[in-house]
């Protein structure tokens, strides 16, 4: 998760930066797999075990060098290396081919160095394998919700490294009661072939057949993950603890199935036929929940408070206004609720798969290499697939019925495979169904939206969950992945961000825009005559097709109408701090649209770092605009930006390097007597007037707060000091 957030700032935080940096990932540890699964078997056990010592000796101290390395020199001083789409996978690539390597290539060692009889080789591996991802599930925990908080990205890495560096001293006090003996004097204990053909004994089917099924299933495995992911995501409202969350969950139903499956899976004569039917099983959980979800009513009992929780337009701030029951009930029964069953089976197949095919001590950790390369090489697929292209041109959805569509090929292997054909023709029959009869987007996302209004509009892709409802306040809200970000027609805060900084800068020509958002904040900047382009850089995609399509439906709101129809805009779909850093151009006024501090990744964008690369693409007496979300984002920009003006009771920001020039008439007469009163409006303009009204020149400072950093997103994660 900590490397994942660091090289997201090499290359952004957009869905193909994310996938992209998830499948090189992935491919690392395939290819460690299969590696390691080779190596292995010319060693004997003592000294297979010496070497997976070394393996995480290797892991702790590049994991203790990997933020100097990844942060200090590869994102500072190289970050030229990633750009186009291609280079941008070779920089991940080569960034995360060592470690994930070394990764790869632990379990087929240990496996090697432990496994000491073909009969019970699957018990080892299973109780291994269970016992790293329940550590994994650990560490996926922990990281979000207690090692940021507590140490930053830096301390949680520093973590993980120590445990590695403990994982090493054991594998040496292991090797060193292991008795000595060479590999070729292991001798072969492979199991008794039954009187009668066994299709499912280790030498019934080829083993090419396990390899391919393995690898269907890690594709849809980690497709379903992404799904489960998007859906947990809007569920709780985007906030900096769902991927750990989600992960850790994840993780710990599919130890709990291979744990499960180490004491159990010995009572299955057919291990081939548990394997199918367990993922046939899944797919048809999956899909059945997702339909529960888009159809109960939201008076059930025990749904009703999700159903309400998702009609807010807030997420729980931790340490403000939530408590341990509510965490639990989002992060940890609605997951588990969600993918809970389908996450056992998957661990209950691992350790079938295992026991099917293992009858040589010699081959365990080739086999498991093997195995998990196909099952890795599977994930990358659904990995790529599902980010680049499923989710944006099915939705989610449409992708889970795809997904349940392709579970009917484990029931067709069953059906050729076994004589007894009708409990698999039964489970086709019932994964078509479920693929069939699967919810619209329309009905999942109207109601993790509480969506009931008539004329409610969704959008998705695969950046982004978008929605534009009716609201009593206002005329309607727009909700972006589950929370609520901005109001039409426009006003307030927004509409200031813009306009305050247009009205203060003597001739603004270019201008930067950080979010979308409604298009308030936009709109507002581009108030003065003599401004030539406004570039708008904005993460999801969606969000401009939804603006048009609620443009044709209300025509009464002629600001957004004269936004959308400005020849002046240029809406890109970029992560616009990547793009500030990439392009070089330089504007008369930048502004970081209002985000909530507690959204996921906000952190990118209140940092120390991200205000001095803004500072660095202004022109000479440009100006930062920003929201002060909290005490802490004004300390931050008050450490890069010399002079400051505040606005609105300190809420609005406006940051120069070099000092303002203070005219309040002039500022009020270019509304008054110029173009801009009649581009803003009456309202618009009294508002503007009333907040240059309120100015002061500088920020309040507070006293120990220490900054957001990059590596240190203390808003982000509810660090309260």
């Amino acid at each position: 998760m900590s490397w994942q957030r660091i090289l997201a700032l090499h290359t952004g935080v957009g869905t193909q930066s994310v996938a992209v940096i998830v499948a090189a990932f992935m491919a690392g540890l395939g290819f460690g797999s299969h590696l390691g699964g080779v190596l292995s078997g010319r060693l004997s056990p003592r000294a297979t075990l010496r070497v997976f010592a070394l393996l995480e000796l290797a892991i702790g101290l590049f994991g203790a060098l990997s933020c100097t390395l990844y942060y200090d020199w590869l994102y500072l001083r190289a970050s030229w290396t990633a750009g186009a789409p291609w280079r941008m996978a070779l920089h991940h690539v080569a960034a995360l081919a060592l470690p994930t390597t070394l990764m790869g290539m632990s379990l087929p060692f240990l496996v090697h160095g432990m496994v000491r009889e073909a009969s019970t080789a699957y018990r080892t591996i299973g109780l291994l394998y269970a016992l790293n991802v329940f550590g994994a599930s650990l560490g996926a925990l922990v990281t979000p919700w207690v090692l940021i908080p507590a140490a930053g990205i830096r301390g949680a890495v520093a973590v993980a490294a120590a445990t590695n560096l403990i994982a090493a001293a054991g594998a040496v006090v292991l090797a060193r009661r292991t008795r000595a003996s060479p590999a070729v004097a292991v001798a072969a204990e492979a199991v008794t072939p039954p009187s009668a053909p066994d299709l499912d004994a280790p030498a019934g089917r080829p083993f090419g057949l396990w390899l391919a099924l393995y690898a269907l299933s890690g594709c849809c495995a980690l497709a379903l993950e992404i799904v489960w992911f998007r859906v947990i995501d809007v569920g709780v409202k985007a906030t900096a603890y769902t991927f750990g969350t989600v992960l850790a969950v994840y993780l710990a139903g599919l130890g709990s199935g291979t744990l499960t499956g180490v004491r159990v899976i010995a009572r299955a004569r057919r291990p081939l036929r548990v394997f199918l039917i367990c993922q046939c099983l899944l797919f048809a959980y999956a899909a059945s929940v997702l339909l529960l979800v888009s159809t109960l009513s939201p008076d059930t009992p025990l749904y009703r408070d999700y159903a309400a929780y998702w009609a807010r337009h807030r997420t729980f701030v931790l340490g403000v206004d939530s408590g341990l029951a509510e965490i639990l009930r989002l992060y940890l029964v609605w997951p588990a609720f969600l993918f809970g069953l389908p996450t056992f089976l998957m661990g209950l197949s691992f350790t079938a798969l295992q026991r099917a095919v293992h009858d040589d001590v010699r081959t365990s950790g080739r086999k498991v290499g093997m195995l998990q390369a196909a099952n890795i090489t599977g994930s990358v697929a659904g990995s790529l697939a599902v980010g680049l292209f499923s989710l944006t041109a099915f939705g989610t959805t449409g992708t889970m019925r795809v997904l349940t569509a392709a579970g009917v090929i484990f029931a067709v292997t069953g059906l050729v495979c076994y004589r007894r054909r009708w409990s698999f023709g039964a489970l086709a029959a019932v994964l078509a169904l479920l693929a069939a009869a699967g919810p619209t987007q329309e009905a999942l996302w109207t109601r993790l939206h509480g969506l009931y209004e008539a004329g409610s509009l969704v959008e998705e892709d695969a950046t982004s969950v978008v929605s534009i409802r009716p609201s009593v306040e206002r005329k309607a809200e727009l909700w972006i992945n589950g929370r609520r970000h901005s109001l039409f027609p426009f006003g307030g805060i927004h509409t200031l961000l813009g306009a305050l900084p247009a009205v203060i800068h003597p001739a603004p020509r270019t201008v930067a825009i950080v979010g979308l958002g409604s298009g308030d904040t936009p709109w507002a900047a581009g108030c003065r005559s003599e401004t030539e382009r406004v570039t708008v850089f904005e993460i999801c995609a969606p969000l401009h097709r939804l603006l048009r399509t609620y443009r044709a439906q209300h025509r009464v709101d002629v600001n957004l109408r004269a936004f959308l129809s400005d020849p002046r805009v240029a809406l890109l779909v970029a992560d616009g701090r990547n793009a500030l850093a990439r392009s070089g151009a330089r504007y008369d006024i930048i502004e970081m649209d209002a985000l909530h501090p507690e959204s996921a990744y906000s952190g990118n964008l209140y940092s120390e770092e991200f205000y001095r690369l803004a500072a660095s693409r202004l022109e000479r007496g440009g100006i930062m605009s920003a929201w002060a979300a909290t005490p802490r984002v004004a300390a931050t920009f008050r450490r890069v930006f010399p002079y400051v003006l505040t606005f609105e009771e300190n809420l609005v920001l406006l940051g120069s390097s070099q000092p303002f020039r203070i005219d309040l008439a002039a500022w009020k007469q270019r509304i008054l007597a110029t173009s801009v009163g009649a581009y803003l409006g009456p309202h618009h303009s009294a508002q503007t007037i009333s907040a240059l009204d309120g100015w002061q020149a500088y920020a309040p400072a507070v006293a120990g707060l220490t900054p957001n950093r990059d590596l240190f997103p203390r808003d982000e994660f509810g660090v309260r000091e």
